[in-house]
């Protein structure tokens, strides 16, 4: 099988509700038979044998411990370079995490929202990008209305009606407020909304890193060729909620959403995760590449004005590289400072 692989297809949090549709498709689809799979978890000690096979693995990554995620990285690079895997067609950065409320910090200090979200999917990115097919690779993460506090959709829930949180950042030490946590933090608002801003800073990074990092590829002559962008999903049943509150985590999403899902498919809030799991398989791998772009339901969509102020960005990306501890060793990006 690997022999005759086209490429290697990596996807982070491949065993969440999102993961779970995006590893069901790769499956089922005779156009992506050709490639081998390796889906990142948490712990894959937890998956069951009888769900491995010679197309995929199975692979142990915590993104919120920045070692573990230059051990995985090492690993697989290494076995790029020796050809027992190919190239990587598509990385897939699907994992994610949402606190509700319960804000809870890494092993390094820093806020697991933050870390798991964004810098984790940034150092991945960065290390791998020797290992991506040069050619035809693509990097694919998925994106979130949060990111934009002027979204009307985030309206409802009154997260950014503050004026003080129209905006994520505006210098380095804001930036760095965020990463440890100490930006609207659940000790001045331990519910929903405080949750919500958190997880739309770390999406807004995500965001800001797509640009960033497209503009940097397309300046980079041996990493022209890769292309960079960005799902939003939309609201779906998942274990994103898994720390929400009962009102949210059972009634809306397990009862209520589904219901009218099932009644009328076409006004329900929420997605079932078989429609966005193939629009990111679509960015994956399908027609032209859609570099630095970003998608609702199929159609392309402007990102925050935030996101793209190329200030920002440049700052943002600073900043990540002095966290993260990258070092030029570790990159095939020439412009990675």
């Amino acid at each position: 099988m690997l022999s005759s692989a086209k490429g290697t297809v990596i996807v982070t949090g491949a065993n969440g509700g999102l993961g779970s549709a995006i590893v069901k498709q790769l499956a089922s689809d005779p156009n992506l038979s050709s490639y081998y799979n390796i889906y990142t978890v948490r712990d894959a000690t937890k998956v069951s044998e009888s769900t491995s096979d010679s197309t995929h693995e199975f692979v142990s990554l915590d993104l919120t411990d920045l070692e573990n995620v230059r051990e995985v990285a090492k690993v697989i690079n290494a076995r790029v370079s020796a050809g027992s895997i190919p190239p990587i067609r598509a990385l897939i950065l699907n994992a994610g995490f949402q606190d509700f409320g319960q804000q809870t910090w890494t092993s390094q200090g820093l806020d697991t929202t933050f870390a798991a979200n964004y810098l984790g999917h940034w150092l991945l990115t960065l290390l791998l990008l020797e290992s991506m097919d040069k050619a035809n690779g693509r990097i694919v993460y998925l994106g979130s209305q949060s990111h934009d506090p002027h979204d009307p959709q985030n309206a409802s829930g009154r997260a950014f009606v503050d004026p003080k949180y129209k905006t994520f950042i505006s210098d380095a030490d804001s930036f760095h407020a965020i990463a440890k946590g100490t930006w609207s933090p659940a000790t001045e608002d331990a519910g929903f909304r405080g949750g919500y801003r958190r997880y739309g800073a770390s999406k807004c990074f995500q965001v800001m890193m797509q640009h960033e990092l497209q503009a940097r590829l397309d300046a980079d002559p041996a990493l022209s060729k890769l292309c960079v962008a960005g799902v939003d999903p939309g609201a779906m049943a998942t274990g994103m909620q898994r720390l929400a509150p009962w009102v949210i985590r059972v009634l809306l999403f397990q009862v209520v959403f589904p219901l009218i899902l099932y009644l009328s498919p076409g006004k329900a809030p929420i997605r079932p995760t078989s429609q966005p799991a193939g629009e990111v398989l679509e960015a994956a791998r399908g027609g032209e590449p859609p570099k630095d772009m970003y998608f609702v339901e199929k159609r392309p969509k402007d990102t925050s004005e935030e996101s793209r102020d190329a200030a920002k960005r440049a700052l943002v990306w600073k900043e990540t590289v002095k966290l993260a501890g990258l070092e030029e060793s570790e990159t095939a990006l020439t412009q990675w400072q």
